[in-house]
């Protein structure tokens, strides 16, 4: 029969070793990882990209988090996708992107955005990774850009700010038979959230009506938010957004 002096040191050699295998699950390596939602939801378990800075410029309350939806062209079980548009495109050409967390999920192949599962996705980053949780902060472009809308109105105490891109809030406006149980007036609860909002004047899938009449309820109802409409521009409004190095200034300034 062991010594108890020897089962002490046992147990505590598997105490310290279980203690670093959650340091390891909450504190993920400095650089671009690929990870996978601990558990699945509504049907759901996103593959994501995880770009994680240098933990040596960590700043005191932890790092801002930019969570990114891509559009429906992304979808699939190739992370590479991810990186076809957007930030997870520019993150070593924009110097604030370099100084986030920035997480980009992947929908899968003939699938939609399930907000609850994104939801699940925003809970999971919070608790696994070193991050601000006043400055999360939300964008995503065409199908994402709905997807982030969607996602705003149903968790409006979760944002810091917000950017939708050619995107919308009741998607069956445009394909009637898309499920959706997007609400105005869950919406109106998050008006204290800034949104900036772009569209192409002449974007031929979601017209820009679809994030003007959002703004402009935001508006209304006393919130900040505000709508850019490119002139002469069809549905790519995002690469002439997501190069305005002014708009991450103003993203990354915003605090809930």
């Amino acid at each position: 029969m062991p010594k108890p002096s020897l089962v002490v040191a046992a147990l505590a050699a598997c105490l310290f070793f279980a203690s670093l295998a959650s340091c390891s699950a909450t504190m993920p390596a400095t650089g671009s990882l690929e990870r996978t939602m601990e558990h699945a939801v509504d049907g759901q378990q996103y593959n994501y990209l995880l770009e994680v800075p240098d933990a040596a410029e960590r700043p005191e309350a932890g790092w801002p988090i930019l969570i990114f939806l891509h559009g429906a062209g992304e979808r699939g079980d190739d992370l590479e996708r991810v990186r076809f548009h957007g930030p997870p495109k520019l993150v070593t050409e924009v110097p604030e992107l370099g100084r986030c967390v920035l997480a980009a999920p992947q929908c899968p192949a003939d699938e939609w955005w399930q907000i609850s599962s994104l939801r699940a996705f925003v809970e999971e980053l919070l608790e696994r990774t070193d991050v601000d949780p006043d400055r999360v902060y939300l964008t995503g472009l065409s199908v994402g850009g709905y997807a982030t809308w969607n996602l705003l109105a149903a968790y409006p105490d979760v944002f810091a700010a917000a950017v939708p891109i050619c995107g919308g809030g009741q998607m069956g406006r445009v394909f009637p038979d898309f499920p959706n149980g997007f609400r105005l007036e869950a919406l109106l609860e998050a008006k204290h959230v800034p949104v900036r909002a772009f569209h192409g004047e002449l974007d031929p899938i979601f017209p820009p009506v679809e994030s003007t009449m959002l703004v402009e309820a935001l508006q209304a109802a006393g919130g900040d938010a505000e709508v850019t409409v490119y002139a002469g521009v069809e549905h790519d409004s995002w690469t002439e957004t997501y190069a305005n190095l002014d708009l991450y200034t103003w993203l990354f300034a915003q605090s809930r």
